[in-house]
């Protein structure tokens, strides 16, 4: 079995597997040829089937059958997602409501007026107000989330400046 299987631990686990299936079926047994052929024959097919089932349970096996595993998220994306999450548990629900239907889903703002029961310049200005406070709650630069359209534009044409540096 060691020379079959090549692995002591899975030698001695097929040997006792094959002992126990040949004592089971000793009734069965006929002496047209010698018992320890007979046993062999057992053996050697209790090792195969362990060798079948082992290759089954082989990472390559398993990747050739289920394909490779996707890769697992971005981790740049997994922090800016959590710091999302966490600015957006400090508004309030109307403005949280109102950022999620409008980012997330990608409602106007006369569907959510529609979904929420609320005039559109309600709407308009919880969204308003709710970035505002994102943007202080995410960035302290405002740079990387501009207050309006202008600052947005003036700010791709414009480099964007460096820190002032500290004396000393």
């Amino acid at each position: 079995m060691l020379g079959v299987l090549g692995d002591p631990a899975a030698a001695e686990d097929c040997t006792q597997e094959a002992f126990v299936l040949a004592f089971r079926a000793w009734g069965r047994w006929r002496p047209d040829a010698p018992a320890e052929a007979w046993l062999h024959r057992i053996a050697i097919n209790v090792a195969v089937s362990y060798q079948r089932k082992a290759n089954l349970r082989s990472i390559g096996t398993i990747l050739r059958r289920l394909g490779r595993p996707s890769a697992g998220p971005d981790p740049a994306q997994v922090a800016l997602d959590r710091d999302l999450t966490a600015a957006l548990r400090r508004l309030s629900p109307e403005l949280r409501a109102a950022l999620v239907l409008r980012h997330y889903h990608g409602y106007n703002n006369r569907e959510i007026a529609a979904a929420i029961g609320k005039s559109e310049r309600t709407v308009n200005k919880r969204l308003r107000v709710a970035g505002e406070k994102m943007r202080k709650l995410l960035a302290h630069d405002t740079n990387v989330f501009p207050l309006d359209a202008s600052a947005s534009l003036s700010s791709k044409s414009d480099p964007i400046p460096s820190p002032p540096r500290g004396e000393g």
